[in-house]
């Protein structure tokens, strides 16, 4: 099991990496997240997981499955999360509320590991957030409560480009029951950047502090930028090719989900995409604005407002600029919103942007499910994945953007220059995303292999990794743990 001194300090493209070196060494290996929260989810068959074990899955060779991530939790405001367990919505629940009822899902949790277990030589477990939140311990189904309940050795892992690597390791140890600190069998350094053997001395004074081995020096790999990212806090601002040309610009919403939907074009060459964080204005000079999925429209539709964007995407739209709306952003280009039972966030009703003449009501059921078709402007085969509640009816669905197995998805202005739809992942196509963008003004035939990029990353990643750590001492660690069913007391 790999746990981290923090969040966001690298646990999940370390477990792909591992993940991927087990396979190369002929290995059945699986990926586990008891417990996950984020709003990046993929759509597998039997509902929803991380985003993160969808790319774990990839990196092991397999199609994503529930039981890789059976408790989701996908924030809806500050203090509330929709549940999800083994794929499909269980609850919404206010953070008290879940945090005094989560020893419950263990059960759920338990069922998935064992499954696991039965069908694959070697499970890779990530951790969520850090251990050292000893206030958490209770009831905990992430980290150390997992590792004990089933007797997992586990590697912690540390941010050295953070800061204070040392005492976020020796000070884990310290925090820890004598009993969680037991499960430790040694760390590993993440983000170095320059000389690792700079830092000898500082792996010989956590070596001498915790008692733990090191198993290596991750440097700064700028491969690990080429993966899907999970988290929200990772999102930069883009990366500038030379001699760009279509400007594609996106806000950074509160409640933003499924942004990964943004990585081929980022990738693009002759693409300048860029991410636009709070309190900076929407530029004036781009070609398109691209207004992504949310967990919560009517929040992130006020949040939107909020930093005056809804102004600078009416200006844009006016001056004959693009505008895309994928899932919640879809909703909010429409002229109104209703969600009186509260499914989607707080109840309410709010008025939409109006660049699309549709109206979104929010139902109970929540549509989750791969799919594929066509695009109806350029005929191009498209696939992805829906994760929404709501049904958008409206005049301009009836130019839908993709007709999805005989069904219609979206809608489109007279003009076509406004464009909104429910599918994620459409650009991971190739031949749709050339076509889109080339619609959109791009110069020249776009060129980007998007599927063989990412496996070229993750190989790369694995690569790195293989050099870094004692990967086999890593992988001997995982000998038979000491499971204890289900059903068991």
């Amino acid at each position: 099991m790999v746990q981290g001194t923090g969040s966001d300090v690298g646990k999940s493209l370390i477990v792909a990496a591992l993940c991927r070196l087990a396979r190369r060494r002929g290995i059945g290996v699986a990926p586990f997240k008891p417990q996950n929260m984020s709003n990046n989810a993929a759509a597998c068959a039997g509902g929803e997981i991380g985003r993160a074990q969808a790319l774990q899955a990839r990196a092991a060779g397999l199609e994503p499955e529930v039981d890789f991530n059976p408790v989701l939790l996908k924030p809806e405001t500050d203090r509330r999360a929709q549940v999800i367990v083994q794929g499909k919505v269980f609850d919404s629940m206010e953070a008290a509320d879940y945090m005094a009822r989560r020893g419950a899902r263990m059960d759920a949790v338990l069922a998935s590991f064992e499954r696991l277990m039965n069908a694959y030589e070697l499970i890779v477990v990530e951790g969520a957030g850090s251990p050292a939140e000893v206030n958490l311990r209770d009831g905990d189904i992430a980290n150390m409560g997992f590792a004990r309940r089933v007797g997992v050795p586990v590697c912690l892992v540390g941010d050295i480009d953070k800061g204070g690597v040392i005492a976020s390791l020796a000070g884990t140890q310290a925090v820890l029951a004598p009993p969680d600190a037991a499960m430790i069998r040694g760390f590993v350094i993440n983000k170095f950047r320059g000389d690792p053997s700079l830092f000898d001395a500082g792996v010989a004074a956590i070596e001498e502090h915790t008692g733990w081995r090191s198993f290596g020096v991750v440097p700064w790999l700028a491969c690990a930028a080429d993966l899907p990212a999970e988290d929200a806090v990772a999102l930069d601002g883009g990366r500038r090719h030379a001699g760009d040309e279509l400007r594609i610009v996106a806000p950074m919403l509160s409640r933003l989900a499924n942004f990964d939907d943004a990585d081929p074009l980022r990738m693009e060459p002759g693409v300048d995409f860029r991410w636009i964080p709070p309190g900076r204005p929407l530029p004036r000079d781009a070609d398109v604005v691209i207004v992504f999925g949310t967990k919560s429209t009517l929040g992130d539709l006020q949040f939107l407002r909020s930093q005056g964007w809804d102004h600078d995407i009416l200006a844009h739209a006016r001056t004959g600029g693009r505008v895309l709306g994928l899932c919640g952003g879809y909703q909010m280009l429409g002229s109104r919103i209703e969600d009186a039972a509260g499914i989607d966030g707080r109840p309410g009703q709010e008025p939409g942007l109006g660049l699309l003449d549709v109206q979104t009501e929010m139902s109970g059921s929540k549509s989750v499910r791969p799919v594929e078709g066509r695009c109806v402007s350029t005929g191009r085969r498209i696939t992805g994945y829906e994760i929404h509640v709501g049904q958008t009816t409206g005049k301009d669905c009836e130019r839908p953007m993709f007709d999805v197995g005989g069904r219609a998805d979206g809608a489109s202005s007279a003009d076509g220059l406004i464009e909104g739809s429910y599918v994620h992942g459409v650009f991971t196509e190739d031949e749709f995303r050339s076509a889109w963008l080339q619609r959109a003004g791009a110069a020249g035939r776009t060129s980007l292999d998007y599927g063989a990029a990412v496996e070229s990353a993750l190989d790369a990643w694995a690569d790195g990794i293989e050099q870094a750590l004692d990967v086999d001492a890593l992988l001997a660690c995982a000998a038979s743990p000491t499971f204890l069913r289900a059903d068991s007391s």
